[in-house]
């Protein structure tokens, strides 16, 4: 059984697990040490109130998250977001990131912002394609900006628009602005997804 919910700090230990071969094994992450448990619930109390962290919740334990921050600190930019996702190893291919990513963008243009961007590290087909899949569109390649695990890396970014760009746009609300019943309608369209794919 699988569902979707708001990420809480007691999770940090599986959001950990997850997230450590991106940093030890891939050049996905740059972050070069590895957070520990601790330090990912900091992390996740960081972000929430003010923006999502979500997580797909399986029988033995998590099995994906993804979550938003903000892309700028200026207040002009307050409007965009990066996200990220990652998704536990016998998770891959099973549609975990993408409903991740479907139920993100639905909390996030409810709350108000209207771009979302993300960086991948090159090259990554699998997730160059599920960011495609989702509408992402490519701005850009910075080149060699990253050095990790012995060589140069190149970064791309994509950007997706996640709701109208209305005249005079009111500031993003808080995630705990949101009714309770808000947040379960926005889990429900990758809840929805997830059990297409698992269906059967």
């Amino acid at each position: 059984m699988t569902r979707m919910r708001l990420a809480d700090p007691a999770d940090g230990a599986l959001l950990a697990d997850i997230y450590r071969p991106a940093v030890v094994d891939l050049a996905t992450s740059f972050e070069t040490d590895p957070p520990d448990g601790g330090e990912m619930g900091r992390r996740v109390a960081a972000t929430l109130p003010g923006l999502p962290w979500l997580v797909v919740e399986v029988d033995d334990g998590i099995a994906g998250y993804a979550y938003a921050s903000r892309h700028r600190a200026r207040s002009a930019y307050q409007w965009s977001v990066e996200v990220s996702a990652y998704v536990a190893a016998p998770w891959h291919r099973r549609g975990v990131g993408r409903a991740l990513y479907t139920s993100l963008f639905e909390v996030l243009a409810l709350v108000g912002y209207r771009n979302a961007y993300a960086g991948i590290t090159l090259p990554n087909p699998a997730s160059e394609g599920l960011h495609a899949a989702l509408g992402f569109r490519p701005v850009g390649i910075y080149h060699a900006i990253g050095w990790k695990l012995g060589c140069w890396h190149d970064v791309l970014w994509l950007e997706r628009t996640l709701a109208d760009h209305h005249v005079e746009p009111t500031p993003p609300r808080l995630v705990t602005d949101l009714t309770p019943m808000q947040v379960s309608a926005s889990l429900a369209a990758g809840e929805r997804y997830l059990a297409g794919r698992h269906a059967g």
